[in-house]
């Protein structure tokens, strides 16, 4: 079995998403976008900004799909990113929850 993962391990180290390259480390570094996200939902949503979180959750998207479409595919990154929209489109609803809530209580 040890000989299994020592081949599978020296597979995935040499493959062209493997750690010898920038396609791995740039997806393990945009993971602290994902984190810095999810310690934002404790934020006070006023404190927010919509138009930092629209364009994450834009690119987040956008880049999921590019990145299983690009030579070498790189599923690390489109799960990355994947995430990152996630977690803005959260922050995105918690916005439009707070300005009906507003706009409601004004009214």
């Amino acid at each position: 079995m040890s000989a299994s993962f020592g081949s599978k391990f020296k597979t995935f180290y040499n493959s062209p998403v493997g750690p010898k390259t920038v396609h791995f480390w740039a997806p393990m570094m945009k993971w602290s976008l994902v984190i810095a996200g999810l310690g934002d939902l404790k934020r006070s949503i006023d404190q927010v900004s919509l138009s930092q979180q629209a364009s994450l959750a834009v690119s987040g998207f956008i880049w999921a799909r590019w990145s299983t479409i690009i030579t070498p595919r790189n599923i690390p990154l489109a799960a990355v990113n994947f995430f990152v929209g996630v977690t803005a489109a959260v922050q995105l609803a918690r916005i439009a929850k707070y300005a009906l809530f507003q706009f409601y209580t004004s009214h």
